[in-house]
């Protein structure tokens, strides 16, 4: 089995994704590209369309403060600028859009653990799994700390 060449890591933007973006390291050989994406969901999709309010400006604000921890952890973690992503869609599909864009041999992304209302709800890590075209890596993260 040959090592990841092509690694997406798919963050939240929260404290977690510091271990995410770690374990994505750990596994990337030398010569891997390693891709750092946060989808910011638009807000229509998030709270419905029944706002009567124009949520543009909202809408920027979310993407650049994206971009702005997006770049913070390119820095921290001596990834390549071109290599950092945040764009606007539903979640999964997103990611599942940018795997096959940069040709991902995985997708690393955060999995908390749950329980009750939350694991019969599902998560995005979940769901990435059936769909996925390459490798999905979920990292746990202890949501109990």
């Amino acid at each position: 089995m040959k090592p990841y060449q092509t690694i997406l890591v798919a963050v939240d933007c929260s404290e977690d994704s510091i271990t995410v973006i770690q374990r994505a390291k750990s596994i990337a050989c030398d010569s891997a590209e390693v891709h750092l994406l946060h989808v910011v969901e638009p807000l229509a999709l998030a709270y419905g369309a029944d706002m009567p309010m124009d949520m543009t400006d909202l809408q920027t604000t979310l993407l650049n403060r994206a971009q702005t921890t997006i770049n913070a952890y390119a820095e921290q973690f001596a990834l390549d600028d071109k290599h950092t992503h945040v764009e606007l869609g539903a979640i999964e599909r997103t990611i599942q859009s940018k795997a096959g864009d940069i040709g991902a041999d995985v997708i690393v992304i955060g999995c908390h653990t749950r329980s009750g209302l939350a694991l019969l709800l599902g998560s995005t890590a979940r769901g990435l799994v059936p769909s996925s075209r390459c490798d999905v890596l979920a990292v746990k993260i202890d949501s109990e700390k």
